[in-house]
């Protein structure tokens, strides 16, 4: 139907002329994009309500009505490769195994495994720390900061009753650190979004981005070890089987070697399978099932990033990106002011989307040339992006996270939001790094860097 639509609109087969497009006009498709989403979520008042991909399926449909200089044939070229670059497609594949990878760990029992193990090598007498630590742990391995909360964040709030501690306070814990390994993790739907926007392996990305993390996350220990000081409390902790955290561990170490994430996943798959036939945690129609429901999870995140990178890609033929990135850079004055205009771009699209993956997806490409045009190493801006994109959703009182933490431990989301000293202290660590240009090994200035891509 819409072909017919769009035949009757151009009625030939002239060649696309981007350069006749006015710049507004061209980037135009992102403006609908962000208007369907924020305008329909206010209306409805819950960003949660608006499914990404319906918004944007129409900003895509309308990106291909815009360009009337081509045929209806060059835009459906135009967006199928865009659709289908290499990058992005490597980007799904990584998608499918890191949810495959996920579901059948949680289906044979490993997160349950890894909350109990954790909380059971934690002192009781430091208990804040302890909470953050172990939310920094579970999310690294795991790679999720939702499923670090739903894990952690009864227990907290059972802790923080039999403590008189504010349940705020406590829930507040557990959103931070969720939040380190969401910025961290090899198997991060962010991580995986920034690497391969800005084509960096994953393993140097994490060497880039430690150095801006773990400062913040030790800084925020120290914070909790002494408010906790002289709090103890005995934690509850399940039973568990040491040999169900192995594919986390594994996983984790492979990835830090720098083998391709790739063949990591894969590892992980196999082990959880091995060993939830092993313990009779599940079966081999059970590992099936439960990845099937792993990679279904990731279902919108694909379709989302196949219509984000064809409608990109009509942006840029239409001389959008170039209209942006010129608007962006023209007063900026070497490689900070660029880090930071990342930095920003990322941010407002995450406070669009109230979500830190498609705000890397929407704005990687232009982040992608924003970082050649003034020889930032990728990275170093994959780091960036990942960083900021973290920090803002850490702190969006209408974000996932910050809801579904609210709803767990049954307080609102704003009495959250005034304990985040995670993503607060994040971002101040992440400012300083680009204004005295740490970590030295990546803030030179690159100007031909091929990166191996993991």
């Amino acid at each position: 139907m819409f072909l017919t639509i769009f035949a009757a609109m151009n009625g030939g087969n002239n060649k696309c002329a981007p350069s006749q497009m006015n710049g507004w006009l061209a980037i135009s498709p992102i403006i609908v994009f962000l208007a369907i989403y924020l305008i329909t979520s206010i209306v409805a008042g819950d960003f949660y309500k608006v499914p990404v991909a319906s918004a944007f399926m129409l900003a895509s449909i309308y990106a291909m009505v815009l360009g009337r200089g081509c045929s209806v044939r060059d835009r459906i070229d135009i967006f199928s490769k865009g659709a289908g670059d290499t990058n992005i497609l490597l980007m799904i594949w990584i998608f499918i195994l890191a949810g495959a990878f996920a579901g059948t760990a949680k289906n044979m029992g490993a997160i349950d495994a890894t909350v109990n193990f954790t909380l059971s090598i934690l002192p009781g007498k430091l208990i804040f720390a302890s909470l953050f630590i172990a939310a920094c742990f579970i999310s690294m391995s795991i790679g999720t900061s939702v499923g670090t909360i739903v894990a952690l964040v009864p227990i907290a709030s059972g802790i923080a009753v039999n403590t008189d501690a504010n349940v705020g306070f406590v829930t507040a814990i557990i959103v931070g650190g969720a939040f380190f390994g969401d910025n961290l993790s090899f198997i991060s739907d962010t991580t995986i979004a920034a690497t391969r926007s800005l084509g960096c392996s994953m393993s140097d990305k994490f060497k880039a981005n430690i150095w801006i993390a773990a400062p913040a996350a030790i800084v925020v220990t120290a914070i909790y070890l002494v408010i906790g000081m002289r709090m103890g409390v005995d934690v509850p902790v399940g039973d568990f089987s040491v040999v169900k955290i192995l594919p986390y561990l594994v996983v984790i170490i492979l990835a830090i070697i720098g083998l391709n994430v790739l063949v990591v996943l894969s590892i992980g798959l196999i082990l959880n399978l091995l060993i939830g036939i092993c313990t009779g945690a599940c079966g081999w129609m059970g590992f099936l099932s439960a990845a099937g429901e792993g990679i279904s999870g990731m279902g919108e995140l694909i379709i989302v990033t196949l219509l984000a990178g064809g409608m990109l890609a009509l942006i840029r033929n239409y001389g959008g990106l170039d209209f942006i990135i010129n608007g962006l850079t023209a007063h900026i004055k070497g490689r900070k002011g660029a880090e930071f205009t990342l930095a920003l771009l990322v941010g407002l699209a995450n406070m669009c989307t109230a979500n830190n993956t498609i705000a890397i997806i929407t704005i990687g490409a232009m982040a992608k040339n924003i970082s050649e045009k003034f020889g930032i190493d990728p990275r170093k801006s994959a780091s960036i992006l990942d960083t900021f994109s973290c920090i803002v959703q850490g702190i969006l009182p209408y974000g996932a996270q910050m809801l579904m933490a609210a709803g767990l431990a049954g307080i609102s989301a704003f009495s959250i939001m005034g304990y985040l000293f995670y993503p607060v202290i994040l971002f101040v660590v992440a400012i300083l790094s680009i204004v005295f240009r740490f970590p030295r090994r990546f803030s030179h200035e690159v100007v031909s860097l091929k990166i191996e891509k993991k």
